[in-house]
């Protein structure tokens, strides 16, 4: 990105107010509205956080669980250290990271269940609108499955989406495991872009089956 960009990014209120505040990414303010609409994080929960770099969003579940609280931070990217959250360096669409996300969470209270997995992951933008909204869907679609096996019946999900030709079935798939989806555009969210995030609260596991694979009673 061209230093035209990084001086808008500079002018812009939301990431101004981030500097003042001390979080490290105008995207903590997102999370802060979201969170004020929809109470996707509440006292005491276990939450990953999925393309948590810088850590923005991390600080504020931090915040919003309180000591009691878990939070761990997952991305490609170093993320520097954050006192009272957990951060895992790698790739979840990887089995690798997923197990090691797995095995860190095994180490807590509450074992390998979570009360909400939020996800802020981006594709790198190639600039075709396309290929990149198909790119924002795919890592979506990590995120729900592991999603799916980690939350606690009841549980919450929030995802950051780019609308387009995929949105809708992905959007339709997530409703099969959650009592309601919701779209939110946030306030701090750029008035240009396409994102759009999805909370899906009220998670539905799987029923388990038999050996023979018919549904258990």
């Amino acid at each position: 990105m061209g230093k035209n960009w990084f001086l808008e990014k500079k002018k812009e209120p939301w990431y101004r107010k981030a500097k003042r505040e001390g979080y490290r990414a105008r995207s903590a303010f997102k999370l802060q509205q979201i969170q004020e609409r929809h109470e996707i994080l509440r006292t005491g929960d276990t939450v990953i956080d999925l393309g948590a770099a810088p850590g923005g969003w991390s600080q504020v579940a931090k915040e919003l669980v309180g000591p009691a609280g878990r939070v761990i931070g997952v991305d490609l990217a170093n993320i520097a250290p954050m006192e009272g959250v957990q951060f895992v360096r790698g790739d979840m669409t990887k089995q690798e990271t997923m197990d090691e996300v797995l095995r860190l969470l095994a180490k807590g209270a509450k074992g390998t269940r979570v009360d909400a997995v939020i996800s802020d992951m981006s594709p790198q933008i190639t600039g075709n609108y396309t290929m990149d909204q198909a790119n924002s869907v795919f890592l979506c679609q990590h995120a729900v499955a592991f999603a799916r096996k980690v939350l606690d019946a009841g549980g919450r999900l929030l995802v950051k989406v780019f609308e387009g030709e995929d949105y809708p079935e992905f959007r339709d798939d997530l409703k099969k495991s959650f009592h309601t989806v919701k779209p939110y555009n946030p306030p701090a969210s750029r008035k240009q872009s396409s994102e759009i995030y999805l909370v899906a609260t009220g998670f539905k596991p799987a029923r388990p089956t038999t050996p023979s694979g018919a549904a258990a009673t």
